[in-house]
Formats: structure tokens, sequence, C-alpha cells
């Protein structure tokens, strides 16, 4: 690449990153994702009912009720500030790639909300923070409870092979195709 297709090739990254603030929704999010997911873990596997599994459920619902606001925002935000085109690729890939992203949105709103769930369902409130009570929007559901704690568990378990993906494929566009595409979500 000579040097002024080196600059015209940086500007077209540049023109074609993600705003400041999505950057910041998608980073925080995968953060507080990743979080939740090893507490969710580390908590189920913890024997008996202790002060200290008790208190992982606590932040474990606080950091869904968190991710699941923050989602909103962020899907707020981006039906203002469409995101950038994709550089060059086969159309098979774009399509996949915006597949997957529709896929990770719709996981990251409805895996919070059946854990929420599940929680009313096992007659268990959610009080935000220790501090903010939720609605209680359901009953104590016997039947319901082992259905909505399997569907949480299984959501999740696809949020891990999507979220897994995501990032294989990022790295093969910028380690295989060096299409510089991770510049576009990068700080």
């Amino acid at each position: 690449m000579r040097p002024s297709e080196a600059t015209t090739y940086k500007a077209t990254i540049i023109m074609n990153k993600y705003t400041r603030t999505a950057v910041l929704f998608h980073w925080l999010t995968a953060l507080l994702i990743i979080g939740s997911f090893l507490l969710g873990i580390t908590m189920i596997n913890m024997p008996g009912i202790t002060p200290t599994k008790l208190k992982y459920f606590s932040w474990h619902k606080w950091l869904g009720v968190t991710i699941f606001g923050l989602s909103c925002l962020r899907l707020l935000w981006r039906l203002g500030h469409p995101a950038p085109p994709y550089p060059e690729m086969p159309a098979w890939q774009k399509l996949a790639a915006s597949g997957l992203h529709v896929f990770l949105y719709v996981l990251i709103i409805v895996i919070p909300v059946s854990g929420y769930l599940y929680s009313m369902a096992a007659g268990i409130p959610v009080i935000y923070l220790g501090i903010l009570p939720l609605p209680v929007i359901m009953d104590p559901n016997p039947e319901l409870k082992p259905l909505l704690k399997e569907l949480h568990f299984y959501l999740n378990m696809a949020l891990l092979g999507s979220f897994t993906l995501h990032v294989v494929a990022a790295l093969k566009h910028q380690y295989i195709d060096r299409d510089n595409l991770i510049q576009r979500m990068l700080p």
C-alpha cells in the first residue's frame, strides 16, 4: 500500500467508527455481562445457602437490572445513531454479522427479563442495589419456577456461544482479513 493509499484507508476507518457513546455502551455492557456471567456460574456452583451465596445472588440481580437499563439506553442511542457501514466483505458476512448483532441485542434484553421472572416465580423480590424494590409483576409460581430457571440458563448459554462467535469473528477480521474492522469499536 502506497503512503497516499494508507492515509485514505485510515481516513475511511476514522469516518466509519462508532460514536464514543456507542463505544462506551459496547464495552461497558460487555464487561457487565462478563461479570454477571462469571458471578452466576460461581454462585450456582456454591453448595447450600450461605450469606456469601445470597450476596452473590443479589449482586447478580443488580448487574442484570443494570445491563437491562443500559441496553435499553443503548438501543435508544442506536436508533438515532446507526452503525457505520461495513468495510468491503462478502454479502453473506455482512448478513451474518447483522444477524448476530440483532441476536445479541435480543439476548441482552431477554436474559435479564427471564432472570427477573424467575425471581418472581420463586417468590424472591428484586431490590435493586438493596434500596429500590422492583415491582412484583407475578405471584410465586412453583410450576413456572423450574421452567424459568432452565430458560434463563439456556439463554445464557446462547449468549455465551454468540459472544464467543462475535469475538472470534472480530479477531478473524483483525488478524486474517486484516481489514481493521475492530478499529471501529475501539476507543
